[in-house]
């Protein structure tokens, strides 16, 4: 086995470990006895910046200010925009379905081409047009069933995240700057736990609840951040996209299995277009850059 086979290999592998742990979000929500979504994003941003803290630690001999600084304004950006993604996310979670916000959500990189389009000038493939409006059928079916079921709020919450990403995206770009993710959201959790405070208090877990948000914050949240910052060095945008609907196809499964949580036949329906077309993108976007790279070139 080659070098570059090899990491690969081990892109993939960090990538489907870092799938598998945000999967576990939404059974990790409906495992809390807490009701309060504020003070799920507390507790679970409170334990992530423990998380993140430490391992930027171990990364920089313990120049963990240093670091956070070294992302500068962009990673300050980012952060927020990560912020607003983690509200959304809990928000949407107490609203609707896992499914349907987990569905929803994974559209992030159809918004992240839209708003590079409209802010950035970029181009955008005629393949993910059509992919867009493949997936728009499947979303307005998911919300034609979130009318009968009381779960619109809870979807709209859940398209907010994809808004979020794509602003995130946008920052990045126009800054021109290379941000490291890990600083960012550790950022994004001190911007979490600064809004939640006042929001959630008084505050009211018990033991069973800090375990369970423990978890999440280092397991479903930090882990899985800092395995798909590793997974970057070796794999392309296109492969980390489509890995990352591991996410949205075991997450409704988890809640399934474990608490019988299950998504309407046309909820069902709806999420399997969206995911469908996801794929179907990026698995198209990876063979046109194979194809373009296998193109010989002349010399001049």
């Amino acid at each position: 086995m080659t070098s570059s086979t090899a990491e690969r290999w081990k892109g993939l592998a960090l990538m489907v470990g870092a799938g598998l742990c945000w999967s576990t979000g939404g059974i990790l929500v409906r495992s809390t006895d807490l009701q309060d979504p504020w003070e799920i994003v507390l507790w679970r941003s409170a334990f992530m910046v423990i998380f993140v803290a430490a391992w930027l630690a171990v990364l920089s001999r313990g120049r963990v200010v240093a670091k956070v600084a070294a992302a500068g304004m962009p990673g300050v950006l980012s952060g927020l925009a990560l912020a607003a993604m983690f509200f959304f996310f809990i928000l949407s979670l107490t609203r609707t379905t896992v499914a349907n916000t987990l569905v929803l959500m994974s559209t992030g990189p159809f918004f992240a081409a839209l708003a590079g389009r409209l802010f950035l000038g970029e181009r955008v493939p005629v393949r993910t047009w059509l992919a867009i409006a493949i997936a728009l059928t499947g979303i307005a079916l998911m919300f034609a069933e979130g009318l009968g079921a009381g779960r619109i709020a809870g979807n709209l919450l859940a398209l907010c995240v994809p808004v979020a990403f794509a602003f995130n995206i946008v920052v990045l770009r126009r800054h021109r700057s290379t941000v490291d993710l890990v600083p960012a959201v550790m950022l994004a959790g001190i911007f979490s736990i600064a809004v939640a405070i006042p929001l959630a208090w008084p505050l009211a877990p018990t033991a069973r609840d800090l375990v369970v948000l423990g978890t999440m914050g280092v397991f479903q949240l930090g882990a899985g951040c800092v395995l798909m910052t590793m997974a970057s060095r070796y794999l392309t945008a296109g492969e980390i996209g489509l890995l990352a609907l591991l996410e949205t196809i075991l997450g409704p499964l988890w809640v399934w299995l474990g608490i019988g949580e299950r998504p309407s036949d046309l909820a069902l329906v709806g999420g399997l277009i969206v995911v469908g077309a996801l794929a179907a993108n990026s698995v198209a976007g990876m063979r046109g850059r194979a194809a373009a790279s296998a193109v010989p070139t002349t010399s001049s």
